[in-house]
């Protein structure tokens, strides 16, 4: 019986293997593969498909096959299908995927693909550009029902203050969701504690610090001290809750823009992060936008044909579609200062708290920080552990888990 089970389970992974590397379709130079991690709930995806879709239009005989991932299956299944030797030529996707990508040879250079000087955040490592910008910001903002809370805080003591008020009021409204889940919604306060998440070399873990113990503090008490927000949150509640008008405000990406809008109408408003009152500072959300990255396995006509699809893509005509059909900001220079961008006040607003935020790192070491700072953050807010343990114990996976890649 055991060793049915070892033979099946080894014609399983050799079924698995096969079906990454018998999938390779054979090598026509005028079709490739794009994989995603837009989703379809705030029109990314489908801007995406446009996009593929009018390109074929004006050059026929030419098939891009649009597949969408979720962003951590997209990197899974980016390197599986790459050590598996039929990897997707092109990659739509964020920039702290470039630092595992290049240290595994997976993706190639692009700095010929287009001219970084128009663009806002081109993706460097080790003097290389692995990423042609397609938006910039992807930051977590204060947003907010103006229905509820006609203008925003300015502070974390008005934060509270307001929320404890609006809740008195309404007894089935939050005053401000999270994804409490995730590290990506800590990293904003830490940096209004003063903190960075690596020493200055950019690689060494900073996390066993007095701004860490002080923001996990924060955060537990903001959902069991004063009950402002709901214990556990995750992406998906906290997005239907804010849409559904149940939460005066909510702190949640750029990407939400186009989709709030939508449902909140005029009520819809974005304010910057209010600043931390203890330190005066403000938050720091991560900035990062999105890239293509080319799998290093592509040559040929078939890199010239995605090198084509890039910079029509890219191109002014099509960040404008971008800016307006998605929400975001675009990463081309030019359309950033277009009054379609400068006239419209919930993107202005995106953009002022865009300068507040720090560049994501992009090296490899970065994927060590999630895992880290993630594991403990949900053991103070779901089981109370203590701060500064959680921030020694973060530490301690941070530099475990580097010294092991």
């Amino acid at each position: 019986m055991k060793r049915t089970l070892r033979l099946a389970v080894v014609l399983m992974l050799i079924a698995s293997v096969s079906l990454f590397a018998g999938g390779a379709r054979e090598a026509d130079p005028n079709e490739f593969d794009l994989w995603t991690q837009e989703g379809e709930g705030d029109g990314g995806l489908q801007f995406v498909q446009s996009l593929a879709d009018r390109f074929m239009e004006q050059n026929p005989g030419v098939t891009i096959n649009v597949v969408d991932h979720d962003t951590e299956s997209l990197r899974e299944d980016f390197q599986t299908a790459s050590l598996a030797g039929s990897p997707p030529e092109l990659l739509w996707t964020v920039n702290d995927h470039a630092g595992p990508f290049t240290v595994a040879d997976l993706i190639q250079p692009v700095q010929d693909f287009y001219n970084a000087a128009d663009f806002i955040e081109p993706l460097e490592l080790a003097g290389d550009y692995w990423g042609v910008p397609i938006s910039s910001g992807n930051h977590l903002m204060l947003m907010y029902n103006r229905s509820l809370l006609p203008n925003p805080p300015q502070s974390t003591d008005e934060l509270i203050s307001m929320s404890q008020e609006i809740m008195a009021q309404n007894s089935d409204v939050y005053g401000i969701v999270y994804n409490s889940l995730e590290a990506f919604w800590l990293v904003p306060w830490l940096g209004g504690f003063g903190g960075s998440v690596f020493a200055e070399d950019g690689v060494t873990p900073n996390l066993n610090t007095d701004a860490m113990v002080n923001t996990l503090q924060f955060l537990y008490d903001l959902e069991h001290t004063y009950g402002i927000v709901p214990e556990g949150s995750d992406y998906a509640t906290i997005d239907t809750l804010f849409q559904e008008g149940r939460a005066a405000m909510a702190i949640n990406g750029d990407w939400t823009i186009g989709q709030y809008r939508n449902a909140l109408g005029d009520d819809f408003g974005i304010a910057p992060i209010p600043m931390v009152s203890s330190t005066g500072q403000m938050p720091a959300p991560y900035t990062s936008g999105k890239y293509f990255m080319v799998s290093s396995s592509v040559e040929g006509e078939r890199l010239e044909l995605i090198q084509r699809f890039i910079e029509f893509a890219t191109s002014e005509e099509q960040q404008l579609r971008l800016v307006e059909e998605v929400g975001v900001l675009p990463a081309r220079l030019s359309v950033l200062e277009n009054p379609i961008v400068t006239g419209d006040p919930l993107l202005t607003a995106s953009a002022e708290q865009m300068t507040y935020g720090v560049p994501m790192p992009s090296v490899v070491e970065m994927r060590a920080i999630w895992d880290a700072i993630g594991s403990e953050q949900n053991q103070v807010l779901g089981e109370g552990k203590d701060p500064a343990a959680a921030a020694a114990d973060m530490q301690r996976i941070a530099e475990t888990t580097i010294s092991n890649m």
